[in-house]
């Protein structure tokens, strides 16, 4: 999997319309999120779009999320979210700063409000759901 960094290292570098798309890539590679799981349990409160999270625990007890969105650069900002927490443990999801991980893309300077409104919603899911699990 690719690090937050090394695609950071690739956004810092270009213009505001290949960010676009290199969000829009991102979110094509998420791995597909069955229909089934696509329920009101696993909605996102609070975004624009439409925001499915589903947790997955492994053998190892790491989680695992699927996640989807009905809005092609959402689904790349949950993308970026994912790679800061995919199949770490509970305890590590809690004690990483997804926020602060973040920061470098300056989401917030590059979307409008509305694509990003739903961020610290998916991030409180998914630290929700670390806590149950930790």
């Amino acid at each position: 999997m690719t690090s937050l960094a090394d695609i950071h290292d690739e956004y810092e570098f270009l213009d505001p319309d290949d960010r676009y798309r290199l969000l829009i890539d991102l979110g094509r590679a998420l791995e597909p999120m069955p229909a089934a799981l696509k329920t009101d349990a696993t909605l996102v409160r609070g975004c624009s779009a439409s925001v499915w999270v589903y947790p997955q625990r492994r053998e190892d007890g790491a989680l695992h999320f699927l996640a989807d969105s009905n809005a092609a650069i959402t689904k790349g900002i949950i993308a970026l979210v994912l790679l800061a927490v995919q199949d770490d443990a509970p305890a590590a999801i809690l004690a990483t700063d997804v926020p602060a991980a973040l920061a470098p893309f300056d989401l917030a300077a590059q979307l409008s409000s509305n694509r990003t409104q739903g961020i610290p919603n998916m991030i409180a899911l998914i630290r929700e759901t670390a806590a149950r699990y930790a």
